[in-house]
């Protein structure tokens, strides 16, 4: 009885003191935690759309280390690292008892290490705290260190901190890089040659660089291939794999989107991924059609591109420079966002508000003769003249008599009204009031605000605001529309038609191109029904460049770029309710063919013309969908008149007076209806028509 109650005293005591150990070692756990806070340090890192990969950057300390976690690799790599590395890592808790008495066992009878002990934990202790020696305090620390980490990770928050740490050789960190780097492919897939080059590099990864000593790879690749462990792992594949050739040369790692990378990190320095809107396979082809371009150039000259998505706003490409490390060509200089002179490229918008205003029809004869605009002398760029040419002629032709014509007939303030509406404000000269210059690139304007304005002709009428690439708040701008979608499909009629530049596919687009005076800007800006694709060339420092101009320079690398972009084409919208083309035989009389005298008024009359209704024209057989049920309004238009007007429909008036010379009626139904305008001056116009 004695005995038992001195083995009990015996007993608690131990139990006291195994709970006072435990209690202190806790105590110096929490008092010396391992540093994992050192491992947040990893590679910035912009991403596209999808979240992939688009530009990485090296830490503080020049390192390449992009963080990786399991879901970031292929299954079968984890299973081979494991295998090979540690076998039992599911089941220990930083030490592998049974690794640690075959090395000593191997120690005692070999005289020499021949394998390590170490385990998972234990490198990543050694990963996060680096030691400059190999002594027994330091792998006694070591091994601390690994229990440590086991207490307060997860198994698998243990081998992302390894995926994302372990050394590949120079400034390389991590699997991800790693294999970026050797294979120009995210680990996500890898093949089992692939797989184990990466699970072999780490151990020696100076010595086995397959840059740099391609035998030693080799030789350590097959080592993990022939491990038993390895072997179970990945069945009978090891022996096609060792057959694979190494990668003997080392690849950079993505480096796209230069300028919206140094953007996305000037306004988050602090954060590790910055999501854009860009689309990794549309920024490749647009890089890489700017580069080609730049080849073909020479020296000093730059290519800047934008690309959005119509519908949305989203810029899903964008090239600053065509390359930005190039000095000679100023790189550094992000050229989507400079102001430089359009040229033509507005002219498309001229013509637009003469379409809706009912001044012209693509039919309608215009005049392309010398001219003084009150001391104002347009010439065409060619310094040559067409005589008489229809309105679809002069806007393909890109003829500068007509469309300052246009312009004074229409009011440049007007124009520059109407981009408002597209929150686009071009810049003035100092001093200057909007002139009929504005027409032939007399204002300045960046690319990305011309692709705004382009992308409500993409988007039939309504006009988008464009976002940055990464923080910008895209989407549709509310109010009117820039312009009308008949207006609208009149010039996407006329601009699809011109001719492809030499050498190109016809694509199903619209476009425009424009050089500005001097030669100094090249420019080109493309749609469908709902991509726009924007293309600037010309010299950072503004020097001109003879023979440098939108047709040859810019509309090549335009169609170019649409074609490496990866982006199918998606067909132009469908004419809207009302919109058709109209010989010039049925076009009124007042639209047949457009001047203006010398003070600027129309030719047909000194004071205001009687009202006259240019659409429908008379006896037109007009769809609106009245057969399916489902009638759409019918555009009206009318030309000359004082204004306000009252517009009757078969004898009865419409709702309310309008200052405008386009309106808009609901029939009743199909059959023939008869449309009245009636002016200030009591002056009327009638024309019958057909709805069908």
């Amino acid at each position: 009885m004695r005995l038992w109650h001195k083995l009990s005293i015996g007993t608690a005591a131990g139990t006291i003191l195994a709970g006072a150990a435990l209690f202190a070692l806790d105590l110096a756990d929490r008092a010396y935690p391992p540093p994992l806070d050192k491992t947040d340090a990893v590679s910035a890192e912009v991403l596209d759309v999808d979240g992939q990969l688009l530009r990485a950057f090296a830490t503080s300390e020049g390192r390449w280390r992009l963080k990786t976690t399991v879901a970031d690799v292929d299954p079968q790599f984890v299973r081979m690292l494991v295998a090979y590395e540690d076998r039992r890592f599911y089941d220990h808790h930083g030490i592998d008892p049974l690794a640690v008495g075959r090395a000593a066992l191997q120690l005692v009878t070999n005289g020499r290490i021949v394998s390590g002990a170490s385990t998972l934990s234990m490198q990543v202790a050694r990963l996060i705290e680096p030691r400059a020696g190999r002594s027994l305090s330091a792998k006694f620390l070591q091994v601390v260190r690994a229990i440590q980490i086991e207490r307060r990770l997860s198994k698998e928050q243990i081998l992302n901190l390894y995926l994302t740490h372990a050394p590949y050789g120079g400034n390389l960190e991590g699997v991800r890089a790693a294999s970026l780097a050797y294979f120009g492919k995210e680990p996500k897939r890898l093949t089992v040659a692939q797989a184990a080059l990466l699970v072999a590099l780490p151990q020696l990864p100076e010595r086995r660089r397959p840059d740099r000593n391609l035998a030693a790879a080799e030789a350590a690749r097959k080592r993990v291939l022939e491990r038993v462990a390895v072997v179970d792992a990945i069945g009978g594949e090891a022996e096609r794999a060792e057959a694979t050739l190494v990668p003997a040369r080392r690849m950079q790692l993505p480096a796209l989107a230069a300028h919206v990378a140094e953007a996305a990190l000037r306004k988050a320095p602090q954060e590790r991924e910055h999501k854009t809107t860009l689309k990794k396979q549309v920024q490749e082809g647009l890089e890489l059609a700017a580069k080609n371009a730049a080849m073909r150039l020479g020296p000093k000259l730059s290519v800047a591109m934008v690309m959005a998505d119509a519908r949305s706003g989203e810029i899903i490409g964008e090239v600053g420079s065509a390359d930005y490390f190039d000095a000679s060509r100023s790189g550094w200089i992000d050229m989507t966002r400079v102001n430089r002179s359009p040229g033509s490229t507005l002219k498309p918008f001229i013509y637009g508000l003469a379409f809706e205003q009912g001044l012209v029809n693509q039919e309608t004869i215009i005049e392309d003769r010398p001219a003084d605009f009150f001391g104002y002398r347009p010439r065409n760029f060619d310094m040559s003249y067409q005589g008489d040419v229809t309105v679809r002629e002069a806007l393909q032709l890109s003829l500068n008599v007509p469309a300052v014509r246009l312009l004074d007939a229409i009011n440049p303030a007007r124009l520059l009204v109407r981009f408002r509406r597209a929150e686009v404000h071009p810049v003035l000269p100092p001093n200057e009031t909007p002139g009929l210059a504005i027409g032939l690139g007399g204002v300045d304007i960046t690319l990305k605000d011309l692709v705004q304005l382009y992308t409500a002709l993409a988007n039939k009428g309504e006009p988008v605001r464009i976002g940055d690439g990464v923080t910008g708040k895209p989407g549709k701008i509310e109010g009117e529309p820039l312009l009308e979608p008949v207006a609208v499909w009149n010039v996407t009629d006329i601009l699809s038609g011109v001719i492809p530049p030499a050498g190109a596919a016809q694509r199903g687009i619209a476009y425009k191109t424009g050089t500005s005076y001097g030669y100094r800007d090249a420019w080109s800006v493309g749609y469908d029904g709902r991509y726009v694709l924007g293309v600037w060339v010309g010299r950072p420092d503004n020097g001109a460049v003879p023979g440098l101009t939108g047709y040859g320079t810019a509309a090549p690398i335009l169609f170019e770029a649409f074609a490496k972009s990866g982006i199918a084409t998606t067909p132009l919208a469908r004419p809207p309710s009302g919109a058709m083309r109209i010989a010039q035989a049925d076009l009124p009389v007042s639209q047949r063919r457009f001047s203006l005298n010398a003070s600027g008024l129309l030719s047909n009359s000194s004071r205001e013309p009687a009202p006259q209704i240019v659409y429908p024209p008379e006896g037109a057989h007009v769809d609106l969908g009245a057969n399916n049920g489902d009638l759409s309004p019918l555009m009206l238009k009318l030309q000359g008149g004082r204004a306000p007007f009252r517009w009757l429909a078969n004898g009865k008036p419409l709702p309310d007076l309008s200052r405008r010379r386009t309106n808009q009626w609901m029939p009743d139904g199909a059959g023939y209806s008869k449309l009245t305008v009636i002016d200030a001056m009591g002056r009327a116009a009638s024309v019958g028509i057909f709805v069908d």
